[in-house]
């Protein structure tokens, strides 16, 4: 058998050593210790960018009503308005008709009446050419979202007035005054029979104005159902400008004009007006 030299095997162990150690240096991680801190700080920078308070308040402060939903003959219209620091800032239609050519009108006729809305600051507004019917329910549930703002108002006036009155008894008094002038007190008229059906007209009265009117009975069926969707607002409207019965008759609505006219003013002679 062939002996190995010592020499030989010394050589051997030495470069299998050697080749060791090449073998772990080269397989040690050569990660920088400054790469490896900013990629830990990445994430907490993205982290803070989203928890950065978004801007301004929003609608902050603001107050949302929604007006009473009016029937008309091709369906249901609601206003609700958004008012902040005593104005309108935004007017829209939570309900609208709907359906065949309704969808278009509604499309065409909603959002200038909303805009006319923020316009104007009030229910006076022009109605949109081809969507009547629509234009007329709008303005009616803008409206009553009008009354129940300045009847909010009122109450939170009231309340504020009669807190500060602690001072003298005259004072006292006078604001328990105003507060039962502020109160709204709501009288319907007596039924008026004519040719085309009955009509009977309801009126809320505060501060010895009427702040709103409406007909709780107008004739119905066939041509009526037009005549009574055409005048009545009008007449409303009227009723409320005038604060008296003394109105125009509304042109083809002759009979309902009247029935309407008799009525307000037996509700006026309820409330004392």
């Amino acid at each position: 058998m062939r002996k190995t030299h010592p020499i030989r095997r010394v050589v051997l162990a030495t470069a299998a050593t050697v080749s060791g150690v090449v073998l772990l240096l080269s397989l040690k991680p050569s990660s920088d210790p400054t790469s490896t801190s900013a990629a830990g700080a990445a994430p907490s920078a993205a982290a803070a960018g989203q928890a950065s308070p978004q801007g301004g308040t929003g609608t902050a402060g603001a107050t949302t009503v929604d007006g009473d939903a009016t029937q008309t003959q091709y369906g249901v219209v609601q206003v609700r308005l958004t008012v902040a620091g005593g104005k309108i800032t935004q007017a829209q239609a939570i309900q609208a008709p709907k359906g065949g050519t309704s969808d278009q009108k509604t499309a065409l006729s909603v959002p200038q009446l909303n805009k006319e809305t923020v316009a104007a600051q009030s229910a006076n507004i022009d109605s949109v050419s081809g969507a009547t019917y629509t234009s007329t329910g709008y303005k009616q549930s803008l409206q009553s979202a009008l009354d129940k703002l300045k009847k909010a108002s009122a109450s939170s006036s009231g309340s504020s007035s009669s807190g500060s009155s602690s001072g003298s008894s005259s004072s006292g008094s006078s604001s328990s005054s105003g507060s039962a002038q502020a109160q709204a007190k709501t009288v319907t008229g007596q039924v008026a029979q004519t040719q085309y059906g009955p009509v009977q007209v309801r009126i809320t009265v505060s501060g010895g104005k009427i702040t709103k009117a409406e007909a709780v009975q107008a004739p119905s069926g066939g041509l009526s159902d037009q005549k009574t969707a055409l005048s009545v607002p009008k007449l409303n409207q009227e009723a409320v400008a005038a604060g008296n019965a003394t109105i125009d008759s509304v042109s083809g609505a002759t009979y309902t004009s009247t029935g309407y006219k008799q009525s307000l003013q037996s509700a006026l002679d309820q409330a004392g007006g």
